[in-house]
């Protein structure tokens, strides 16, 4: 058991530490954040005295100050954002407003938001209570999402005043046929946007036009023209209002300073050791892989009595660590063995709402789970949160971090390095994660591959009136749906062609070209799905696919039909597809020159066609590549753009031969690292590099956007370079491989099988533009 002596989390990080290989040192940080105490208020005069008690039956005595302040606004009329760390209560901070508000005003409606089921799910059940204990039985909170059943919606149409639903059913459902949603809809007083800076690139753009559409409709069908009262939840991010203001187009208050109390949490930053008996790509060192070692470290904390949550950052690494970690169990305590699971997106409703309640009420001791469990599910008890991987941004860091120790008790955070740039910068550099200012959300609602269908959504809705048109900044992506005979301009604004029904082909979480669906080929069960967009790359033919700890083959692959046949195998292997990418730069864009070094933010189209698959063994061994014809899929976005002169390049050492392996590792490493800069996934940019560019036949290195018109990452990047690029630099110079290795250089999705790479090479390159940016040549 973890020794009495030491503070809660440090005594669980020395038997983490403990089950360690002998002679291996994996910590490369250990922080001690202290406790904070709370700042309590009195319940505002406004609210009814049954709400204040239904708050106290449930344990609540007073409100935290920021509880109070949102709440202030809200009730004011006043768009808020309350954007505090995880477990502060933010959900009184809306509950309370609202509640009061179906008090006094018998036909007043609200309507909740979230990102996921899950959550959603968890906030119907705890405002379903409070209804009730307010004596408010005619509120009614219902889920509306996609498990709901016919019957259950209707009732949530006609007599609920409080529906839990998802900005995807906003857009299909309630918006599409908003004719029938009349009285709920004039009638609206209040919109939550839970998880709000869960909302980014893409899929956030989306849902400030779904957000915009639903506030339009609301003051059409108002009496008096008012829209409700927005008031948003958000992890600590910078400038939580700008971002708000962003998604809804209006004014937002901001409320930041945290009021509520929080037990003491050990952070430690964990980085695998090198195996010495394994050889990777291209004769790299291998690295034990973070799955593997959250495995044991989540057995181990198991074994030591800890309630243990598992952050890993894809599907089949959630169902790989599970399974490591029974199999671990199996061996040192058998009976905890069955109290381990996977969650991730994908499971059918059933199965996830089966396991949630597992883990809650203690039956699962430890589950390991994809960011679907992220966001604010209220899963009291939980003593350790292991994440095999940086989870992407600060913010999901700290919003997983913050899944244990939510009743104020001590608790420990392990951080375990991936074999990626960022992982590798982050633990060589604890203050990038633990000190600096949390990024700023990224969104661009005037993306005109998002704008266009959006118009579309709200011409086909109501027509669209020229304020409104300007108000959106959409006069050129109006005119060019006009051109092309989807809209018709009329002296009193836009209207859809007859017949028109854009409301199914958008989709709104950005994934490209629909879902494939992913069937058992004996008997046609589905196990899930995968964005068409990512298939080819995850559920190719000969893919292995993971689901709910079985192993699978991939049959085959119909992009036209969108199915994808697997069959039931365990091969002893997992793959991981290559892509080949070329790339044409489409417009000038904007670029600035330093000497030799040209940078700038370009359109360009980039091609892409995946080409094969490596099989590599458990334990991370290459066995062999297997080639694939699959079918090429262009892109139109916006790119980061770097040229060098030939020139400059042998001036500081680096010649002809050497130059594509240096540009080539230099553009991995910068993939990597842009996550610390905007708030962004590394699997949503992409790059390619050359020796002979499409400009000028420059050497050029390409950081670009994964999805159609962009979607602000590279923007972000681009108005940061000397930060991105320093970071970059230092996190190839932190890493101890001697030529290059997955935590530095090399990328898992490179086409080219990561040859040539130059590590020395790189650094040369990100230096010579860092000291021509800062004029030192």
């Amino acid at each position: 058991m973890p020794d009495p002596t030491l503070g809660f989390g440090r005594a669980l990080l020395a038997c983490a530490v403990d089950g360690t290989a002998s002679g291996e040192r994996p910590l490369r940080h250990v922080a001690d954040l202290p406790a904070r105490r709370a700042h309590a208020r009195a319940w505002p005069s406004w609210a009814p005295s049954d709400v204040v008690q239904a708050f106290a039956d449930h344990g609540i005595g007073a409100p935290w100050s920021h509880q109070l302040a949102a709440a202030e606004h809200a009730h004011a009329g006043r768009h808020v954002v309350l954007s505090t760390g995880t477990a502060s209560g933010k959900s009184l901070a809306y509950q309370l407003p609202i509640l009061t508000a179906l008090t006094h005003n018998p036909r007043a409606r609200a309507l909740y938001l979230s990102p996921t089921k899950a959550l959603g799910h968890d906030q119907l059940r705890a405002v379903a209570s409070l209804s009730t204990a307010a004596g408010l039985d005619d509120v009614a909170p219902t889920s509306y999402d996609g498990d709901t059943s016919a019957d259950v919606r209707r009732f949530a149409r006609e007599r609920s005043r409080w529906i839990f639903s998802n900005p995807d059913m906003i857009h299909l459902s309630m918006l599409r046929n908003h004719a029938r949603w009349a009285v709920f809809l004039r009638h609206l007083k209040f919109v939550v946007v839970d998880e709000c800076h869960y909302y980014r690139g893409i899929f956030g753009s989306n849902v400030a036009m779904v957000l915009r559409r639903l506030l339009r409709l609301c003051a059409r069908y108002s009496p008096d023209g008012q829209m409700p009262t927005v008031i948003f939840a958000s992890a600590t991010t910078a400038e939580p209002a700008t971002t708000a203001a962003e998604l809804i187009g209006q004014t937002v208050i901001e409320v930041t300073e945290d009021g509520s109390p929080q037990g003491a949490r050990t952070v430690a930053l964990w980085e695998p050791a090198l195996l010495t008996d394994l050889v990777g790509e291209n004769g790299a060192p291998v690295r034990r892989s973070a799955g593997a070692e959250a495995s044991r470290v989540m057995a181990d904390l198991i074994t030591e009595g800890a309630r243990t949550l598992t952050f890993v950052r894809s599907r089949r690494g959630a169902e790989l660590t599970a399974l490591g970690a029974r199999t671990r169990l199996a061996e040192t305590d058998p009976e905890l063995a069955a109290a381990v699971a996977s969650y991730r997106a994908g499971y059918l409703a059933e199965d996830r709402r089966t396991l949630e309640r597992a883990l809650a009420d203690g039956r699962l001791r430890g589950m390991a789970t994809t960011n679907a469990l992220e966001l604010g599910v209220d899963i009291a008890g939980l003593d350790a949160v292991v994440l095999a991987g940086f989870p992407g941004t600060v913010a999901s860091f700290w919003q997983q971090a913050g899944r244990a120790g939510r009743r104020g008790q001590g608790a420990l955070v392990v951080l375990i390095a991936r074999d990626d740039p960022l992982d590798t910068y982050l633990v060589h550099h604890p203050a990038a994660l633990l000190d600096k200012p949390i990024e700023r959300v990224v969104i661009d609602p005037a993306n005109p591959y998002v704008l266009g269908p959006q118009l579309l959504c709200a011409a086909t809705e109501l027509p669209l009136t020229d304020a409104e048109v300007r108000m959106w900044d959409a006069e050129a992506v109006a005119r060019a749906l006009v051109d092309d005979g989807l809209l018709r301009r009329r002296p009193s604004g836009y209207f859809p062609t007859p017949g028109l029904d854009p409301h199914p082909a958008v989709d709104i979480r950005g994934s490209i070209g629909g879902q494939i669906a992913i069937l058992e080929a004996d008997t046609g069960r589905m196990l899930g799905n995968a964005g068409a967009g990512q298939a080819a790359a995850s559920v190719h033919p000969g893919a292995v696919y993971l689901h709910q700890g079985e192993s699978y083959l991939v049959d085959s692959l119909d992009f036209e039909d969108g199915i994808a046949f697997v069959h039931a195998e365990d091969p002893g292997y997992t793959t991981f597809a290559r892509e080949l990418t070329d790339i044409t730069v489409t417009g000038p864009g904007e670029r600035s020159t330093h000497g030799p070094v040209t940078l700038g933010l370009v359109p360009v189209c980039v091609s892409n066609t995946v080409t094969g698959y490596l099989r590599r063994r458990l334990d991370g061994e290459v066995i062999d590549f297997c080639e694939l014809d699959m079918p090429t899929r262009t892109l139109e976005t916006m790119s980061v753009m770097c040229t060098i002169t030939p020139e400059a390049l042998s001036d500081s050492g680096i010649d002809p031969l050497r130059t594509p392996g240096s540009l080539h590792a230099a553009e991995h490493a910068a993939i990597g690292l842009l996550p610390l800069i905007a708030s962004c996934d590394r699997g949503d940019i992409g790059g390619v590099s050359t020796a002979v560019g499409p400009v000028d036949g420059l050497p050029t290195i390409f950081v670009y956007d994964g999805y159609p018109g962009g979607a602000g990452f590279a923007a972000r990047g681009f108005g940061a370079i000397t930060r991105w690029w320093s970071a970059t630099a230092s996190a190839i110079e932190a890493c101890e491989c001697p030529a290059g290795c997955p935590s530095c250089v090399q990328s898992p999705k490179c086409g080219n099988g990561n040859d040539p790479l130059d590590k020395e090479g790189a650094l040369t390159v990100l230096r010579l533009v860092l000291d021509a940016l800062n004029d030192r040549r």
